[in-house]
Formats: structure tokens, C-alpha cells, sequence
């Protein structure tokens, strides 16, 4: 199979998905998309768990991605504010159709572990 083959046979949607698999990349496009722009301490609070340093790693692999926009204003403290581009802007409507399924595929999997609990109660007579 020669490069050009190889090419064409290569899905479309590959490299985003890849930058969207990235570890809290959707939790942090997710809240963006939430918030509007956000400074970098308030992201961090909003996006629960995640380290400093593993927040800039995405942060810079999204900015390099044009999906990200960083606004660095000189001041004490350094002010840091962070937001979608009109390329992550395109994401809306993606992240609104993900944020919905998930919701749905929790409630029902919340359903289903309850009757799953329900059917493993002994029964008495």
C-alpha cells in the first residue's frame, strides 16, 4: 500500500477525535463552552480533579489546535483568561449533542442498575 493509499483510506475525523480523546480535553472544552471565556484559576476550580500542570499541557495543545484562545494580561497577578475560538466555536453543537446522550445514557443506566437491585432482593413471602 503505497502513502497516497494509505491516505485516502484514512478516516476524516481521526485527528480530531484524537485531540478530543486527549485526557480532559472534552471536561475542559465542556466548560468553556459553559462559561465563556474563564481565567485559568476559575477553569481549574470548574474542572474538578485536574492538576495545574496537566490543565497547561491541554490548554497548550488546544491553543496549537486554533481551538483555543490564551489572553495574557500583565498584572499582580498574572491574569490568564481562556475561551473558544470561532474553530472550538464550531464545536457547540457537537459538545451539546454529547452533553445530551451522556445525560440520557446515565439516567438510564441509573434505571437500570436500580432494577438490576431490585431483582437481586430475595423474596419473601
Amino acid at each position: 500500500m503505497n502513502s497516497q493509499t494509505k491516505q485516502e483510506t484514512t478516516c476524516p475525523m481521526d485527528a480530531l477525535l484524537r485531540l478530543l480523546m486527549g485526557p480532559w480535553t472534552t471536561y475542559i472544552l465542556w466548560t468553556l463552552r459553559q462559561r465563556g471565556p474563564t481565567r485559568f484559576g476559575m477553569l481549574k476550580r470548574e474542572v474538578h480533579g485536574i492538576s495545574s500542570r496537566m490543565l497547561t499541557e491541554r490548554l497548550r495543545t488546544l491553543e496549537e489546535a486554533g481551538v483555543v484562545f490564551r489572553v495574557y494580561r500583565p498584572s499582580i497577578p498574572p491574569e490568564v483568561t481562556y475561551g473558544l475560538t470561532p474553530r472550538g466555536l464550531e464545536l457547540r453543537e457537537v459538545l451539546d449533542a454529547l452533553d445530551t446522550l451522556a445525560r440520557r445514557w446515565n439516567s438510564e443506566d441509573a434505571g437500570r442498575k436500580s432494577i438490576h437491585r431490585e431483582s437481586a432482593l430475595p423474596v419473601t413471602n
